[in-house]
């Protein structure tokens, strides 16, 4: 029996894209994607991702580069693969494609939403993200749903990542620096790991607020 979504005449629904941004696209943003989709596999089962896609860029990144190598440490750490990264500039045509921009810090949603193509809703530090998602009522968004091709995933993510926006100028962070990641490059390994501590305890409620499912314990 077909079940929702199936219909071979429909398109099938588009992808939720999540984009992690830092500077040169070697340490904080590939430690934060990596990590990220080691999350969702965790939850959801395997490689399935339940129609989230998981990626990231440098402001000014090293095109074609590899993952630091204290940073693929830190993914190893997490269970993460750090395999297979090559570093990318961010483009115009990333922002375009996606649903949800996350930055290291604000200095790189700044430049984010003045490359324009109306980021400015859908672009928000880790950080920030993290403790907007923490107020957000769970009951408020749609539950997943395991009968569709993405489980109701992406609605979902699209809901969570509008509730964000909408509580963005109420609940303000306590400083400034609160919202930061810092650059680790070139810093030893302990730094590293710091770091990584950081962006996997940020990222924990985010995995859980997009799939409705919590980390186990």
């Amino acid at each position: 029996m077909a079940g929702p979504g199936d219909d071979p005449l429909l398109p099938p629904a588009p992808p939720f894209r999540i984009l992690h941004v830092s500077t040169g696209n070697v340490c904080r943003s590939p430690i934060t994607e990596r990590l990220h989709r080691h999350a969702l596999e965790l939850r959801l089962g395997g490689a399935h991702s339940g129609g989230l896609i998981v990626e990231s860029a440098g402001t000014w990144g090293h095109e074609g580069a590899p993952m630091e190598a204290h940073a693929a440490t830190v993914c190893a750490d997490y269970g993460a693969d750090p395999g297979g990264f090559t570093g990318r500039e961010l483009l115009d045509e990333h922002v375009i494609r996606a649903d949800l921009v996350l930055t290291a810090t604000r200095d790189h949603r700044a430049q984010v939403i003045s490359m324009g193509h109306s980021a400015g809703l859908r672009t928000f530090t880790l950080k920030e993200f993290n403790r907007l998602v923490r107020a957000i009522d769970p009951a408020t968004l749609p539950e997943p749903d395991p009968a569709l091709p993405d489980c109701g995933l992406v609605e979902r993510a699209r809901a969570l990542v509008g509730a964000a926006a909408a509580l963005r100028g109420w609940l303000l962070a306590p400083t400034p620096e609160s919202d930061e990641v810092h650059d680790p490059y070139g810093a030893p390994i302990t730094f590293f790991r710091s770091i990584g501590d950081e962006i996997n305890q940020a990222l924990d409620p985010v995995v859980t607020a997009l799939t409705g499912v919590p980390a186990r314990a």
